[in-house]
């Protein structure tokens, strides 16, 4: 379980995460995977109980992430707000959040995707990816790399997260 972590982890922070910080949510994720009660009794401070939607091994992950890595958001705008900032100033972007603003979901999700798509041609691109069960937020997505999608679907089925190429998903859902 533990490796299976280090690698999700690992391909889901696209190089915004030390090895340092990676090994330790791994470690302290399959702590909680393997024994929740032992986990939940040496760490009093986490705020866990039985209502939440996802097991404390994932909570653990999600929680963990942090917001260069795990994007949420109750809209697009400040979706990919989100992801403009955590690219920093020195990148461009064909279009700015606020162009969002009175879009359909799924022409706003297609934007960001097109863009995402085109960055960082040799690793195949980035993908927004729906990652977890929703939480507080309306949107809760990481980007990985175009190449590693089909290991990360493999690594999340492996550990017990729900995950998905965002814009096929939302394609999926305004059809059904």
């Amino acid at each position: 379980m533990k490796n299976a972590l280090i690698e999700l982890i690992s391909k889901i922070s696209s190089g915004c995460m030390g090895e340092t910080e990676i090994q330790q949510i791994a470690d302290e994720a399959s702590q909680a995977y393997a024994d929740p009660q032992a986990f939940l009794a040496a760490n009093p401070d986490i705020n866990y109980d039985d209502s939440f939607p996802i097991t404390l091994g994932e909570w653990v992950v999600v929680g963990s992430l942090p917001e260069t890595v795990l994007f949420q958001a109750d809209t697009y705008v400040d979706l990919f707000a989100q992801i403009v900032a955590s690219f920093g100033k020195d990148v461009a972007f064909n279009f700015k959040p606020k162009q969002l603003a009175k879009i359909e979901a799924l022409t706003a999700l297609n934007r960001i995707q097109i863009q995402m798509g085109s960055m960082n041609p040799e690793n195949g691109g980035y993908v927004l990816m729906n990652f977890s069960q929703l939480l507080d937020d309306e949107l809760q997505m990481v980007l990985v790399y175009g190449n590693d999608v089909p290991r990360v679907l493999e690594l999340c089925a492996e550990v017990g997260i729900a995950a998905a190429p965002a814009l096929e998903a939302l394609k999926i859902a305004v059809h059904v």
